[in-house]
């Protein structure tokens, strides 16, 4: 097959959690197995409650469906508590199985048995439930990503409090524009953060924050870097716990709708939405996710490089639920090098290693080679999310850091906390291509009309079929309009992703871009990552961003390029760029003009938004800069002599 870079031994696949499944239900391969759970539905999310052993009382029906698409339950009748699932040792020896293992920039500094975890959460959760939190209140966390962090999460949860979280890089407005929505009793943050060698204090950002949002009645702060430190109406974790000592933990069950937790989207065109997600659906999503796509076993060790802002958090700390344990990491990717990642990865041997496409192009671009230098033996899965990879940063993967690995390209996002495509580790993997469909979801891509489109051909990315982690509602959107308009007026019933996308003929999926940044260059859809891919080859281009610019009753093609160092965008180099896109794309994707600029603005996980450049070059307001990482560089982009000609 054409550009497979890797296929799967006859062992390999036997191993996996997918072959295991095919043999018991008489099926032939992960194609065969999709088919059977989007054909038989309710067998098969039945199969993930019991097959994993989901504690809790499933009730009489898996599904019960609505009227509309948002309206479908699953597990209606079911009482469960993720904490408890999450906690509860199946087939480990708590007392020996590493529960996490937390490091930064300065190396390991801890970790934690599955023992050690739960005495932390049962004195969590006496100290919440002494400070009035019960079932439904919100407890907030403004933390780094520790083992503190994921504590407090299940401390939260098993008395049915729901937690939401946001990571301390962000600035007070934008904490406030997420935890303000939710009315939280409790706050926990931290004294500071580290990035880059760099300390970053909180503590007058968390007066501002705590000053206007009335509702919190406790913050709690959890020291970090500078020890326990008197902030003004705060107490420490220290005094905040005092007195308690570990006792056996309860569990306060809920319904399958419960709310677990609440997590913000990171666009730009406004205040985030508050998306409510149900406990017992993104528990089973994620179950089906860990087990059956990235084949995580008991025993596996799992790094995910993530903030506690980022949904990805969210999906590393379910990984609990399958006895493995959680490799967690703070700080910067690049500090005090590019060999950081690799160095963890070295010494705490993750089974399962998780980056970001942007990671990857950058690690490419900063001519660092793991392979040459470190040992990464232990991995079996190297996860990629934030973006699709693109054709050469999979080639990189196999190239220069490891040949005989499963390269799991998946795409998803916040709104259904999980994937809608994702990895096969029994099938090859193709350059450029996202594998397979996610397991018990009817994925098409649909044209304009609402008709599903055959291989080869461009359009919007659907799901056909209710699946559990459908999000609950948003928060301060009672009838549902916001909702709707959302997922589901672009196809009456259909949940609507957002992704240009096509299916390729062995079966993947070829995602090419945000539908609502692609770029309609005389009446033509195209998408923006075949120029990326195209432009991001050239060793004189760091990044690119596309937009597309309304001009003369039509769309033009405007690239914005952040050069490499010394290197100026002149004539020569402009036809360089529009010739290697016109050879390696079409004439269609080759950018009417082409800007440098010194910075691309970036969300705080990382995408690119072109859609608030877009929204400067036009004219318009960005409503969310606090969404951006850099909101700073916006301003690279207004009033740029080259577009008004």
């Amino acid at each position: 097959m054409g550009n497979t870079l890797w296929e799967p031994t006859e062992a390999q696949v036997v191993a996996t959690e997918i072959s295991a499944l095919c043999t018991e239900l008489g099926l032939d391969g992960y194609g065969e197995l999709h088919a059977w759970s989007t054909d038989d539905s309710e067998r098969f999310w039945n199969l993930v409650w019991d097959r994993y052993g989901v504690i809790g009382d499933r009730g009489e029906d898996t599904i019960q469906r609505g009227d509309r698409f948002r309206e479908t339950r699953f597990f209606p009748g079911a009482s469960l508590n993720v904490a408890e699932n999450l906690l509860t040792p199946k087939t480990v020896n708590p007392d020996a199985h590493v529960a996490m293992t937390f490091s930064n920039e300065t190396g390991r500094i801890s970790s934690l048995t599955l023992t050690e975890l739960q005495h932390r959460v049962s004195v969590l959760q006496q100290a919440m439930r002494r400070a009035g939190v019960g079932v439904g209140d919100v407890v907030a966390a403004w933390l780094p990503n520790l083992p503190e962090t994921i504590a407090i999460f299940l401390a939260a949860n098993s008395l049915g409090a729901i937690f939401t979280s946001s990571s301390p890089d962000f600035g007070a407005n934008g904490v406030v524009d997420r935890f303000g929505q939710l009315d939280p009793k409790l706050l926990f943050a931290t004294d500071a953060y580290l990035y880059a060698n760099k300390t970053h204090s909180t503590l007058d950002r968390l007066a501002e924050i705590t000053s206007r949002i009335p509702s919190i009645e406790s913050t709690v702060l959890v020291p970090y870097l500078n020890g326990d430190v008197n902030a003004p109406n705060t107490e420490t974790l220290a005094a905040f716990t005092a007195d308690l000592s570990p006792a056996e933990l309860t569990y306060e069950r809920v319904d399958a709708d419960h709310p677990m937790f609440v997590l913000f989207s990171s666009g730009t065109t406004g205040t985030p939405k508050a998306i409510v997600h149900r406990s017992a659906g993104v528990l089973l999503k994620l179950i089906s996710e860990h087990r059956i796509h990235c084949d995580i076993q008991p025993g596996d060790r799992v790094f995910y490089f993530t903030t506690a802002g980022w949904m990805m958090w969210n999906w590393l700390a379910l990984v609990l639920q399958a006895e493995a344990t959680l490799v967690l990491y703070d700080g910067s990717p690049f500090h005090p090098g590019p060999e950081v990642v690799w160095d963890l990865a070295d010494r705490e041997k993750p089974t399962l290693l998780g980056i970001s496409a942007k990671y990857v192009d950058a690690l490419n671009k900063a001519g660092f080679r793991p392979a040459e230098t470190h040992d990464l033996s232990s991995i079996r899965t190297l996860c990629s999310t934030g973006s699709t990879l693109v054709h050469e940063s999979f080639a990189f993967l196999y190239e220069h850091v490891k040949a005989d690995v499963h390269v799991a390209s998946m795409s998803g996002g916040t709104d259904l906390c999980g994937c809608l495509v994702a990895g096969d580790p029994t099938s090859p993997v193709i350059a450029g291509e996202i594998q397979a469909p996610a397991i018990g979801l009817d994925i098409a891509v649909f044209d304009d009309d609402g008709n599903r489109f055959a291989v080869g051909e461009q359009g919007e990315l659907v799901c056909v079929s209710p699946f559990p982690s459908i999000p609950l509602r948003f928060v301060g959107d009672d009838d549902n309009a916001r909702f709707d308009s959302s997922y589901f007026e672009r196809f009456d019933g259909v949940w609507h992703q957002g992704d240009f996308a096509e299916w390729s003929e062995g079966g993947g999926m070829i995602i090419s871009g945000r539908s609502d940044a692609t770029l309609n260059p005389g009446g033509v859809r195209i998408g923006t990552a075949e120029i990326y891919r195209q432009v991001e080859q050239l060793d004189e281009v760091e990044e690119g961003l596309v937009i597309g610019q309304s001009w003369d009753n039509d769309t033009r093609v405007v690239l914005f390029v952040r050069l490499a160092e010394g290197v100026v965008l002149d004539d020569e180099l402009v036809a360089t760029i529009r010739q290697t896109i016109r050879t390696g794309a079409s004439p269609r994707h080759v950018p009417a003009k082409v800007v440098a600029v010194a910075d691309i603005p970036r969300t705080r996980s990382g995408k690119i938004s072109e859609l608030a450049v877009r929204d400067i070059v036009e004219g318009r307001p960005v409503k969310n800069t606090e969404a951006l990482a850099n909101p700073e560089a916006l301003d690279l982009y207004r009033d740029v002599p080259e577009l008004s000609t």
